[in-house]
């Protein structure tokens, strides 16, 4: 499937390593050979310590977990997530753009931006979504397929409080050894959320026959629907409007 990505960006999708098989291409359509994808989703416990329930207003929470098309295309699943926007964090407004980005000089982690009901869908909730199928929070500067800072496992919080929820669980997590290797995941204070180019919004949405998308990012989305039923919203939260 074709996409408005520019030529260095498709080919870092296209040509992405630690698949046990390959792709074969011919007559127009995509088989594959292998196993595909190394990454278990794992239903951790829920965070012993969440923000006190909210009503009347909204929250944002800032996550980076690899390549923001699968991130996004999970929490778009998730009930009482109103939008959630694929972007950069951790860098300047001046080099937040894909190609520098892509660099892995620039400080920044792709990363997404949740806007969420804190009535229907905790941060603490949002979190245990994060580690459990959204990607893999042991990986050190990398997340499947692909390498460098900007796929580190980070949280970027808006606030004290989530600072303080994001702390204890991850102390939790790796006190309960439920991963095996420690947890890699940073908190970095203070970072700036700068929304990703047009085309990467909804990008699992509208391009759900992508080989990237069909390897790495599906079945995260199948395992949100498996391990959190009563998370999982059928239809997605788009940033862009229905034409």
């Amino acid at each position: 499937m074709t996409t408005s990505l520019s030529s260095s960006g498709l080919a870092r999708r296209r040509l992405w390593r630690g698949l046990a098989g390959a792709v074969v291409v011919a007559a127009g359509m995509i088989l594959w050979q292998g196993a595909a994808r190394s990454e278990t989703a794992i239903a951790v416990a829920p965070p012993t310590q969440d923000e006190a329930p909210g009503a009347g207003h909204k929250e944002t929470a800032v996550l980076a977990g690899g390549c923001f098309w699968g991130v996004q295309g999970v929490f778009q699943h998730v009930q009482g997530v109103e939008r959630v926007v694929s972007g950069y964090a951790g860098g300047t407004a001046q080099t937040a753009h894909y190609e520098t980005v892509g660099g892995g000089g620039t400080g920044h982690a792709e990363s997404v931006e949740i806007t969420f009901d804190p009535a229907q869908v905790s941060y603490g909730a949002l979190l245990q979504i994060f580690f459990s199928v959204a990607h893999d929070p042991t990986e050190v500067n990398r997340q499947g397929p692909d390498t460098g800072t900007q796929y580190r496992s980070a949280i970027f919080p808006a606030t004290a409080e989530q600072r303080r929820v994001a702390q204890a669980y991850i102390a939790q997590l790796d006190g309960s050894h439920v991963f095996g290797p420690p947890i890699a995941t940073q908190i970095v204070d203070g970072a700036q959320f700068f929304p990703a180019e047009d085309y990467h919004q909804d990008f699992l949405v509208q391009h759900p026959g992508h080989p990237y998308i069909v390897v790495n990012d599906l079945p995260k989305v199948a395992a949100l629907k498996r391990l959190f039923p009563q998370r999982y919203r059928a239809q997605p939260v788009l940033v862009k409007a229905a034409s």
